[in-house]
């Protein structure tokens, strides 16, 4: 059957929310990005490098993402992390469309760059015993529209799976995701090819699936308050029915995170970080707008649940 992952989303797939994805039957996820000089140099006990790479125990399998381009510190940094013993595989950031990351030449500004972006595979390859993913996209730009070649460079230099966003850097995460040319990346590769984008429920998974021909898909912002997604695409890939979690079932995990990241970074830390996902959890109910501006001035968890309690 084929595989369904959870995208790495910075300020997103911590080990909290992973943790609801794995429940609800996700196959795998990523941890948010880490910057390969920045692990590097960091001091040991930085608390950013140290929340992005926990992970629960229970957790399925996790690749740790990252990103530079530099290919000696990606292997330096590759080596280090896969000594922690927590990750199943490195997986490399080609895709990130964030000016702040290719503006050090990082993210998916190495897709201008098909050498380099290979030799950073066969560094990193080397640093490692760990399968090397590549998340990528189609191109820079409508122009140079490069995946399929650039996808046949990173094989040859060793990856072993890469995960395609249909769309290019230029188009960040605006128009339609192009599922076919992620088709055409697939059928340019032997090695496993994840589909990403425009991916947003169980049709949607499986109209991607029968037109990339891929391996599986990988969910981003469809999983944004709806772990659930998962468990939504397994049941159509086994073509059984599934039907949504009641909204009072939505509050609840909804504060089930909130709580488990408080317990982890402290409830100041966890309200303010929460409040997004407050928004994402709510979104299309009715008065959630009103509710949620009340939400984002409340100074504690009970005033939270209050406000929430009053949406069901």
């Amino acid at each position: 059957m084929p595989k369904v992952y959870l995208a790495p989303m910075a300020g997103i797939t911590d080990r909290v929310y992973r943790r609801l994805c794995f429940e609800q039957g996700c196959d795998g996820a990523t941890t948010e990005m880490v910057s390969a000089q920045g692990y590097l140099t960091a001091p040991p006990d930085r608390n950013a490098y140290r929340f992005l790479l926990a992970r629960f125990p229970e957790e399925g399998p996790l690749a740790v993402q990252i990103f530079g381009s530099e290919p000696l510190f990606l292997a330096q940094a590759a080596a280090r992390l896969t000594e922690l013993g927590s990750f199943s595989s490195i997986d490399l950031n080609m895709g990130c469309p964030a000016q702040k990351v290719v503006g050090g030449q990082s993210g998916s500004a190495l897709m201008k760059d098909p050498e380099l972006a290979a030799e950073i595979v066969r560094q990193v390859k080397r640093a490692t015993p760990l399968p090397v993913t590549v998340k990528m996209r189609l191109g820079w730009d409508a122009e140079h529209r490069n995946a399929v070649a650039f996808a046949r460079a990173l094989e040859q230099a060793g990856a072993d799976m890469l995960t395609v966003h249909g769309r290019t850097r230029q188009q960040q995460y605006a128009g339609k995701a192009d599922w076919d040319m992620i088709g055409r990346v697939k059928r340019a590769v032997s090695i496993p090819v994840i589909a990403n984008g425009d991916i947003t429920d169980g049709k949607t998974a499986l109209d991607a699936l029968k037109t990339t021909g891929c391996d599986g898909v990988a969910i981003g912002r469809a999983a944004l308050g709806n772990p659930w997604i998962f468990a939504e695409i397994k049941a159509a890939l086994a073509g059984e029915s599934y039907s949504p979690p009641p909204f009072s079932q939505v509050i609840d995990t909804a504060l089930r995170q909130a709580r488990e990241m408080a317990e982890w970074k402290g409830e100041r830390s966890a309200l303010l970080e929460m409040r997004k996902h407050f928004a994402w959890y709510t979104a299309g109910r009715r008065n959630s707008a009103q509710v949620r501006t009340r939400v984002n001035l409340a100074s504690s968890f009970e005033e939270v649940e209050a406000l929430l309690r009053t949406l069901e």
